[in-house]
């Protein structure tokens, strides 16, 4: 197929999706086309000095203006939502600078994601120029994380659909549940704040003492604060600042006034960082990119010495799919991101094509837990389903390891309930037709059933 002047084939097409355009096809393409053109250096700058930079080319030439602008505009996007940052320096090419700031500033194209990052960091995002020789050096600050088993100790998950949470005594588990909720659709953040008071206290029931929590939960986190979630999308923006961001904070407080204990240590991160320390938990090694899949697709990374580096990992605003018919995520307004790949509204959007009718009046999470209960029954299009997913993430794991270098790779969430062998299956297999340079380098981890689902609440609570 032909994108931009840029030619290139697809061998495997997700079989419910025959119009995806996986990126990495198309920047494997690109890059060989552009490969004697001009040099630029992209930077995303973030808090306390820390820098990512990526060094690419480009045609530079009037014939390929329109490939040269969607490589550089994913791929800063890319590093946006991977990374983390609160400016962007275009390192070589003054004009592409130029044209990049406009399409991130107010009205652009990229307004949202301007506007998410200037609220993470708390200063207005922008887009500068620099020459190719000024651009900065990649800088990071990498954290320990994780581990600590000693004690009587509280992990709890917060989905989109579900909390997680369990109570671990000197490393073992002696409670563990999930309780269903529906965060997303509530403005009053009081529903939030007593689902989660509520789980601590279920779980502070089966210990003596509670010497620490953790918490692993959707959306971005610093200082234990919350800075921005998916789950409180309903909250307004002064409701959300006087009574989400330190929710965490307050409810456990809460309970440790309840138990008279005082002040209990908390660590609050990422869910994606967590399903990455649950997998090097697991695996006894670090360099482990953590992905799952539930009501969105969350994204962690532990580097090969165990530690987590303070990037966003926002797997579910990254680009996918090139296509102009591609998912369009309902937060961010763009198209083609993971968010609409990866998760439970992937499920829902291609078991319409699979031969599946979903009542209108269920939740995502019931339309969900239908669709696995049709494979459960053996409905021949429910298999069609997971397989596009894999396809889908087949065709992604190569661009997810040229931003983190990974070699394992841990899969968790509701999504991979059920059919989640299939998924990883053609995941595989997709990896070996089409990327056999990524696959030699990639291993990809299924954990079991119960693993999946409550995994993340018992590493969270080694925080």
């Amino acid at each position: 197929m032909k994108l931009y002047n840029i030619t290139f084939d697809i061998i495997n097409r997700p079989p419910l999706d025959p119009g995806f355009i996986p990126i990495a096809a198309f920047n494997r393409a690109f890059e060989r086309s552009a490969a004697g053109g001009t040099a630029v250096k992209v930077a995303v700058l973030r808090e306390n000095g820390q820098c990512a930079v990526r060094e690419a080319r480009i045609h530079g030439s009037e014939d390929f203006v329109g490939a040269d602008m969607l490589y550089l505009e994913r791929m800063l996007k890319t590093m946006l939502w991977s990374y983390g940052g609160h400016t962007a320096l275009i390192c070589g090419l003054e004009e592409m600078a130029r044209r990049l700031a406009g399409v991130y500033a107010p009205g652009g194209a990229r307004a949202f994601d301007a506007e998410f990052m200037s609220r993470i960091y708390e200063r207005e995002f922008t887009v500068r120029s620099l020459g190719y020789e000024d651009a900065p050096e990649s800088a990071a600050t990498p954290v320990p994380c994780g581990g600590n088993t000693h004690g009587c100790r509280i992990g709890f998950g917060a989905g989109g659909s579900d909390i997680k949470v369990s109570a671990v005594r000197e490393g073992e588990v002696i409670f563990s549940e999930e309780i269903v909720w529906h965060p997303k659709t509530q403005s009053d953040p009081s529903y939030h704040f007593d689902y989660i008071l509520s789980a601590l206290v279920r779980a502070a029931d089966y210990l003596p003492h509670v010497d620490s929590v953790g918490v692993s939960s959707a959306g971005v986190y610093v200082g234990n604060r919350c800075m921005a979630a998916s789950l409180f999308v309903k909250v307004e923006r002064e409701v959300f600042d006087a009574h989400v961001k330190d929710i965490y904070k307050n409810a456990v407080a809460e309970l440790g006034r309840r138990l008279g204990q005082g002040e209990i240590p908390l660590t609050v991160c990422n869910d994606g960082d967590v399903t990455a320390l649950a997998g090097a938990m697991e695996l006894g090694r670090g360099g482990i990119l953590g992905i799952a899949m539930g009501t969105s697709e969350a994204g962690g990374f532990v580097d090969r010495e165990g530690h987590i580096n303070g990037q966003l990992n926002e797997l579910a605003f990254t680009p996918v799919d090139l296509s102009p018919e591609g998912a369009v995520d309902e937060w961010s307004g763009d198209r083609g991101t993971g968010a609409g790949y990866f998760s439970q509204d992937a499920v829902i959007r291609l078991a319409h094509s699979a031969g599946i009718t979903l009542d209108r009046e269920m939740t995502p999470a019931e339309k969900l837990a239908a669709v696995q209960q049709a494979f459960v029954e053996g409905h021949p299009g429910t298999s069609k389903i997971y397989r596009s997913i894999g396809s889908y993430l087949g065709h992604q794991l190569p661009v997810y390891h040229d931003y983190y270098g990974m070699d394992d790779v841990l899969l968790m969430g509701r999504v991979l309930s059920g059919g989640g062998h299939l998924i990883v299956e053609e995941a595989r297999r997709v990896l070996s037709e089409e990327y056999p340079e990524a696959a030699e380098k990639l291993t990809l981890h299924l954990p079991d059933e119960k693993n999946r689902r409550v995994g993340q609440s018992v590493a969270a609570a080694s925080l």
